[in-house]
């Protein structure tokens, strides 16, 4: 299983992979500076989003375990690999 976190800002969803602490930490340095632009990771592949941040936006984060192979899927619902 892999963990995946869900970033909610302002009714849009953003999944990132793990470890996110320093992304965390880039979102609230900028909200405590009055706002600013933090660089959102892909989950993969690609550039990545700019958001701008400030006080008073209304963000979220979440956690969603998830499979890692289709084997994965299987064994979730209960099958084996014959």
């Amino acid at each position: 299983m892999a963990l995946i976190h869900r970033l909610t800002v302002d009714g849009r969803d953003y999944f990132l992979p793990d470890p996110v602490d320093a992304l965390k930490q880039q979102i609230l340095d900028a909200i405590r500076a009055g706002g600013g632009y933090v660089t959102i990771p892909p989950l993969r592949g690609g550039p990545g989003i700019e958001i701008l941040f400030s006080p008073g936006m209304p963000a979220t984060w979440s956690q969603i375990e998830v499979a890692d192979t289709p084997a994965d899927l299987g064994a979730e619902a209960g099958y084996t690999e014959l």
